[in-house]
C-alpha cells in the first residue's frame, strides 16, 4: 500500500470505525439530530449526540457515557476518542462513486445488518449518510454521518453489530490464532554458527541513480524507472527490477534498492501508472478509479516492457550501462500490490473463478488486500498467464495472493522465490496472503517471517511519514515504521542480498543468509525473525 491512504482503505477504515462507535452508543437519527439510541433485545438506550460532539472536542467523556465507558480500558477510550476525531479526506464525488461500485455495495449490504429498520432500506441510508456526512462544512466523520442519517431514528442492534464488527478482518486475526498455535514448532534451537561477513552492512561501491522515462505507445504507458548502479555493476549479476505497491511509488524500497546497488548489482526500480500514489490522489479527487480491474495485467506486462527497453540500453554505445544489464537472467522483487506482481512474472497464474464467486458477498470481513483483489472480478476472462521467462528468481514482500491466483495458480510458479511475512500485517493478513500461499508453491523456496512486523515495517522511512497520527482500526493503523522498523530493513537487506547471490558464482557463499539459523542470530529482541522452507504442521 502507499505512502498515503487509498480510497478504499480510507472508507474501509471509517466504517470499521463507524461499527466501534456503534457498539458504544455512537450513531443517532439524522432529521432529529439529537440522539443515539442502542438497542440490545427488549431494551434500548439514549444518548445526546451533542455530549458526543463535546467528548470528540474537548477529550473527555462526559459523564451521561458513563454506563459505556466504563467498561472501556483507557487505551481503548483514546482509540473510540480517536475514532470520533477522525476526518475521511474523501469529497463527496469521490465518496459517492466508491459507494457504488460493486464492492461498495457489498460492503453496504454487510454492515446495514447491524442497522434496526421496519423497511428494507438500511443500505441506501447507509449509503445517504456518508454522502451527505461527507458534504458537510466539517468533512465526513462519525458524528457528521450520524446527523445526516436519513431517518427519524436510527437504531442499532447491539448484538449483530458486535458480531460486524468481529468479523472486520477475519484474516488477521485468524492470522493471530494461527501464529499463537504454531509458536511452539517455531522456536529456533541453539545455534553455533559463525558468519564470515554482515550481508546488511553496505557495500563499498558507491551508488549512482539513472533517471530514465519509457514510453510503451501501444499501451499509452509511460513508465519511470529510477535505476541504481555503480562503476562495479557487470553482467555476471542479475539484473534486479522493483515492482511497489498500490498507491504507492518507485521509493518505496529505495534503502534496499541502494543496499543492493553498493554490492555490484543494478536495480531498476519502475513506477506503475496505473496504481501509483499519482493515479491515488486522482481517485480522492474524484478524477478516476482507485485501480482499474485492468491493472492487474498491465503491471506484469509494465516489467516485460521496461526489460525490452533495458536490453536496448544495454546495447546502445557511449551508454554509462552499456553491457552491464543482464536483462535475461532478472529477479523481480516486489512489495505488497506488486509482491502479486512478482508471483505473476514467476508463473503465477491468475485464476478467477473463485474470486468471482467469493467477491459477492461478505466483504465487510475481508481485509484491504482482500477487497483490492475484488476488483479483478471485472476482468472478461477467468485465467491469465502473465510469465516472462527472463525472470529467474522472485522476492515478494507481505504479497497479495489469497483470492487471485485461486486453488492452483501458485502451483505453476517456476522459479526459486522467497516469501516474506509480517505477523502484525492488517493489510494484507500473514495467514491468507502468504502462509497459505508458500504451500502451494513448489520449490525452491524459503519463506522468511517477521514476528511483531507490520506491512508497512519493510517499506522505506521516507515513505511512512505519514502513519505518525493514524488512528488504530482493525482493518488499518498501529504500524512500526521508520526507525523502530530499522531492524526489519536489516533483514530485508540480508535476506535479499543472499537471494540475488544465488544467481552467481557466490551463490554458496551467500546461502548461509537463507537459513534458520541465520535467522536466529539476525534476532532482536523486538522482532524475531524465522526462515523455513516448508510451513509446519499444526500439531492438535
Amino acid at each position: 500500500m502507499g505512502r498515503r491512504g487509498k480510497s478504499l482503505k480510507l472508507v474501509a477504515g471509517f466504517l470499521s470505525a463507524l461499527a466501534v462507535t456503534q457498539f458504544f452508543g455512537v450513531n443517532t437519527s439524522a432529521k432529529a439530530a439529537d440522539t443515539v439510541v442502542v438497542r440490545y433485545g427488549l431494551f434500548a438506550e439514549s444518548i445526546p449526540l451533542a455530549d458526543l460532539q463535546t467528548a470528540a472536542t474537548t477529550g473527555e467523556f462526559p459523564s451521561s457515557l458513563n454506563t459505556f465507558t466504563k467498561r472501556l480500558s483507557e487505551q481503548q477510550r483514546r482509540s473510540l476518542l480517536g475514532m470520533l476525531r477522525m476526518r475521511i479526506p474523501l469529497n463527496v464525488v469521490t465518496l459517492s462513486r466508491l459507494l457504488n461500485t460493486q464492492i461498495g455495495t457489498t460492503i453496504l449490504n454487510d454492515l446495514s445488518k447491524a442497522v434496526v429498520r421496519k423497511d428494507q432500506a438500511g443500505t441506501e441510508a447507509l449509503r445517504a449518510g456518508l454522502v451527505l456526512g461527507s458534504n458537510s462544512s466539517q468533512g465526513l466523520s462519525v458524528l457528521s454521518f450520524i446527523a445526516a442519517y436519513p431517518s427519524q431514528r436510527l437504531e442499532i442492534n447491539v448484538p449483530q453489530a458486535f458480531a460486524v464488527m468481529g468479523s472486520l478482518n477475519n484474516a488477521f486475526w485468524r492470522t493471530q490464532q494461527f501464529m499463537f498455535s504454531l509458536s511452539p514448532q517455531l522456536v529456533p534451537k541453539p545455534s553455533q554458527i559463525n558468519l564470515p561477513f554482515d550481508p546488511s552492512q553496505p557495500g563499498s561501491a558507491s551508488v549512482q541513480v539513472l533517471k530514465l522515462n519509457f514510453n510503451d505507445q501501444t499501451r499509452t504507458r509511460n513508465i519511470p524507472v529510477d535505476v541504481y548502479w555503480s562503476t562495479a555493476a557487470n553482467a555476471n549479476k542479475p539484473l534486479i527490477v522493483f515492482t511497489h505497491g498500490l498507491g504507492s511509488i518507485r521509493t518505496d524500497l529505495r534503502y534496499l534498492a541502494e543496499h543492493l546497488a553498493s554490492h555490484g548489482y543494478i536495480v531498476a526500480a519502475l513506477e506503475h501508472p496505473g496504481s501509483n500514489q499519482t493515479n491515488v490522489d486522482l481517485a480522492i479527487q474524484g478524477k478516476t478509479r482507485i485501480v482499474q480491474p485492468q491493472e492487474f495485467l498491465e503491471r506484469p506486462k509494465d516489467i516485460s516492457f521496461v526489460l525490452d527497453e533495458l536490453a536496448k540500453v544495454n546495447q546502445t554505445a557511449g551508454n554509462s550501462l552499456e553491457g552491464k544489464l543482464a536483462t535475461n537472467n532478472a529477479m523481480v522483487v516486489g512489495y505488497s500490490f506488486g509482491g502479486g506482481t512478482a508471483l505473476a512474472l514467476a508463473g503465477g497464474e491468475l485464476q478467477l473463478a473463485g474470486l468471482k464467486q467469493r467477491c459477492q458477498s461478505k466483504l465487510a470481513t475481508f481485509s484491504i488486500g482482500e477487497t483490492i483483489q475484488c476488483i479483478a472480478q471485472e476482468l472478461p476472462e477467468n485465467t491469465y498467464q502473465l510469465r516472462d521467462n527472463r525472470i529467474k528468481q522472485a522476492i515478494a514482500l507481505s504479497p497479495t495472493t489469497s483470492l487471485i491466483f485461486g486453488d492452483t495458480g501458485l502451483t505453476k510458479v517456476e522459479v526459486p522465490t522467497l516469501i516474506l511475512a509480517s505477523s502484525a500485517d492488517k493489510t494484507t493478513p500473514a495467514l491468507t496472503e502468504q502462509i497459505m500461499g508458500f504451500s502451494k508453491i513448489p520449490s525452491p523456496k524459503w519463506f522468511a517471517g517477521v514476528i511483531g512486523g507490520t506491512h508497512l515495517s519493510v517499506k522505506d522511512p521516507s515513505t511512512t511519514l505519514d502513519q505518525a497520527d493514524k488512528p488504530n482500526t482493525p482493518l488499518s493503523g498501529g504500524e512500526i515504521v521508520g526507525e523502530q522498523a530499522a531492524d526489519v530493513r536489516k533483514f530485508v537487506q540480508a535476506i535479499a542480498l543472499a537471494m540475488a547471490a544465488q544467481l552467481t558464482p557466490e551463490a554458496e557463499k551467500y546461502a548461509i543468509f537463507l537459513t534458520p539459523d541465520y535467522a536466529q542470530v539476525a534476532s532482536t529482541k523486538v522482532f524475531p525473525f524465522r526462515i523455513v522452507r516448508d510451513i509446519p504442521t499444526q500439531q492438535n
